[in-house]
């Protein structure tokens, strides 16, 4: 299925701070907005408008990913994600927005995937992301040419860490914005 190609409205500072409330504790960010303006100014219309907020995350990796994002998790129980998870029942990890953003780590001159490194998850087509992301449970350096960085854990590294299927996403809010 052929996806719109959106252009976010908001134009990031690179001054923006991400404030993500899991049901494990809170996770800050320091958002990319000049190296990947589009991802941000993306994350920042969706965390605004409260789209994260109730999803759950639904793909965990360890050494290597957790990730959330998907609305296909929304109102679903933890059981029912990490079922969904282990089958494949569910559709999670296909939802998003409703459409998809341009690539950003062919531009992005920090595109490195270090510990606590927050990008956005897509598809095998480049310009597929939208809403679902995922940080870094340590360095991932192969997903430097293929993945668009657009965030640095500044606190909750330990949280991060935590952080398995079926949990919480209670809140992401912005701080600093334009």
């Amino acid at each position: 299925m052929f996806e719109e190609l959106y252009t976010p409205e908001y134009q990031p500072t690179g001054e923006e701070i991400a404030i993500i409330k899991t049901n494990k504790g809170t996770i800050k960010v320091q958002l990319a907005g000049k190296d990947a303006p589009i991802h941000v100014g993306n994350f920042v219309e969706l965390a605004t408008k409260g789209f994260y907020d109730g999803l759950k995350f639904h793909r965990y990796v360890p050494n290597f990913v957790i990730q959330g994002g998907c609305p296909n998790t929304r109102g679903c129980s933890a059981e029912q994600v990490i079922i969904g998870s282990q089958t494949g029942m569910g559709g999670f990890g296909t939802g998003g927005p409703g459409y998809v953003i341009k690539e950003e780590y062919t531009t992005n001159p920090n595109n490195k995937h270090l510990d606590g490194t927050l990008a956005m998850a897509r598809s095998q087509m480049p310009n597929s992301a939208g809403s679902q992301f995922y940080f870094c449970l340590g360095p991932q350096e192969f997903l430097d040419p293929n993945y668009t960085v657009f965030g640095q854990t500044l606190e909750g590294l330990d949280v991060i860490s935590e952080l398995r299927v079926g949990d919480d996403i209670e809140s992401i809010t912005i701080e600093n914005m334009a």
